[in-house]
């Protein structure tokens, strides 16, 4: 069952989620959001990366003072991250963030909740509820025996209950830890009770080498089970990168189409040129074309025809010198000097080709 299919739509500024809308990639800024240059810098970064909402922290007035001038300035729907100061969501909406991200059980008491949802509910504006595993309430790690994804699903139905009761459903859920196996847990038990869209990922991932290892697993887990509506990769490093991960998971799930795919062949003995070098300079070439198609980087011209068949274009080294493929089938050969830049040619005039 696909559940994303069945949960409920949700506008986010211009962009759309849930009820089998396609999956949307998000990222947060790390910069000072009240820094409104620094801030519109990073996410006009991330926009032309492929990121379609992004969320900005909001701890003070001056950064939801900012969160006007920001708007003006991206092209993206943008969130305001809040914890424990309902004024700061309040003044974030009334500044035209496009959702709120809250924690209902760190805001404070149900007034104040229910002023943050009268704000929104008055400018339909869709509240984020999100749980993690680090912030879950004493009573339910006692119930449960400690961290449990069982705990996590009551903890986020109990906010979820809150907001309901309050009168309003303009919801998206997000239910996260660091633990890759209990955060798909938690996914699989709150999708089978929950009508809203849910926003997925494996939270403090950790650095660009293992947070991209762990949330390729839990997110591919998650996803492949028909759940999310929006992903985050959280990364230590440029948020750039986690786009980069992100529209890679889609497409290797076959969740999104577009984006050049690079395949490349591990190395061996008979390799007898710089294929790592040349393969890493395809896959950061490869970004700036809006081509749906498959690159093969291989590192010798005795397999690369026949690995490569698979790819609709691709280049194989030999000693010196290298091949340029196209369907499996050997189109010409170049100085490995020039591979590169034959590739990069064939990109250019891609439509032609076709």
């Amino acid at each position: 069952m696909a559940y994303r299919d069945n949960t409920k739509v949700i506008h986010i500024g211009d962009r759309v989620i849930g009820g089998g809308n396609p999956i949307l990639i998000q990222s947060m800024t790390n910069t000072r959001t009240e820094d409104v240059k620094a801030t519109v810098e990073q996410i006009k970064r991330l926009e032309e990366a492929g990121c379609e909402i992004i969320r900005c922290t909001v701890p003070n007035a001056e950064a939801a003072a900012a969160v006007k001038e920001i708007k003006k300035q991206i092209s993206i729907p943008l969130v305001a991250d809040i914890h424990f100061d309902y004024k700061m969501a309040i003044a974030a909406m009334e500044n035209g963030a496009d959702k709120i991200r809250i924690n209902p059980g760190n805001i404070g008491s149900r007034d104040r909740i229910a002023a943050v949802v009268a704000c929104a509910k008055e400018r339909n504006i869709p509240i984020r509820v999100g749980v993690n595993s680090g912030s879950l309430e004493k009573n339910l790690v006692e119930k449960y025996g400690g961290v449990t994804a069982e705990g996590l699903v009551e903890s986020a139905l109990d906010k979820i209950g809150i907001i309901e009761d309050l009168g309003y459903d303009n919801m998206v859920v997000s239910i996260k830890s660091s633990n890759v196996m209990l955060c798909a847990k938690a996914h699989e038990l709150l999708a089978a009770k929950c009508q809203y869209p849910l926003h997925v990922g494996i939270t403090e991932a950790g650095t660009l080498y293992g947070g991209n290892i762990k949330s390729s697993v839990g997110l591919g887990i998650i996803l492949s089970q028909g759940i999310g509506d929006t992903i985050r990769v959280s990364l230590s490093g440029d948020p750039v990168e986690e786009i980069k991960t992100a529209k890679l998971i889609l497409k290797t799930l076959g969740l999104r189409k577009g984006g050049i795919e690079v395949v490349s062949c591990p190395t061996c003995g008979r390799t007898k040129i710089d294929l790592i070098g040349l393969a890493n300079q395809v896959e950061t070439l490869v970004q700036k074309y809006p081509l749906d198609i498959k690159v093969a980087v291989m590192g010798c011209a005795v397999n690369g025809p026949g690995e490569a068949k698979e790819a609709d274009i691709g280049i194989a080294g030999g000693d010196g010198e290298g091949l340029l493929i196209k369907k499996g089938e050997i189109i010409k050969k170049v100085p490995e000097s020039e591979l590169l830049n034959v590739l990069k040619s064939e990109l250019d005039n891609w439509s032609d080709n076709k």
